[in-house]
């Protein structure tokens, strides 16, 4: 079990990356936004609540696992908040990269009540839940950008 647990946690092992692990981490959102972009909303909203509950306990299981809680090999946080960035958005390359850098933006930038979050919930679920905010922070900034590329005609609609 233990194996099983710190694989999920680490995103197939992307989280043993030596630099930068939760922005290598991240990169396992884009197979799968492609694999559930096309899914109806509920059915996508479904699917994260799922991928959402899985984190919050491999992500409290593994930071016992490794002594720390928030330990930089857990990247299925990231995994979810950047689902959260780019949920109900058709895939292109455009949108998928452009959500990657405004995920991390605001991944790294702990926005309130992101670093709350950070701060006070030592747990699975302040592993997860500042990645949410901050997934939540990033599909508004995405939404904005793809919109203005739009309006510029940088990109079709």
């Amino acid at each position: 079990m233990r194996r099983f647990i710190l694989f999920l946690s680490s995103n197939a092992g992307l989280g043993y990356f030596p630099v930068a692990s939760g922005t290598v981490g991240t990169l396992a959102g884009i197979p799968l936004f492609f694999l559930l972009a096309p899914l109806p909303a509920p059915l996508y909203a479904l699917t994260w609540v799922g991928i959402l509950f899985l984190a919050f306990w491999v992500s409290g299981a593994a930071g016992r696992y490794y002594g720390v809680i928030d330990d930089g090999r857990i990247v299925i946080d990231e995994l979810v908040g950047y689902l959260v960035t780019v949920a109900f958005l058709p895939f292109s390359w455009t949108t998928a990269l452009l959500g990657f850098l405004s995920f991390r933006f605001f991944d790294i930038s702990k926005v309130f009540p992101a670093n709350w979050f950070d701060r006070r919930l030592k747990n699975g679920f302040g592993v997860v839940l500042d990645d949410v905010v901050a997934g939540l922070y990033g599909a508004l900034a995405l939404r904005l950008i793809l919109l203005a590329l739009e309006h510029l005609g940088v990109i079709a609609s």
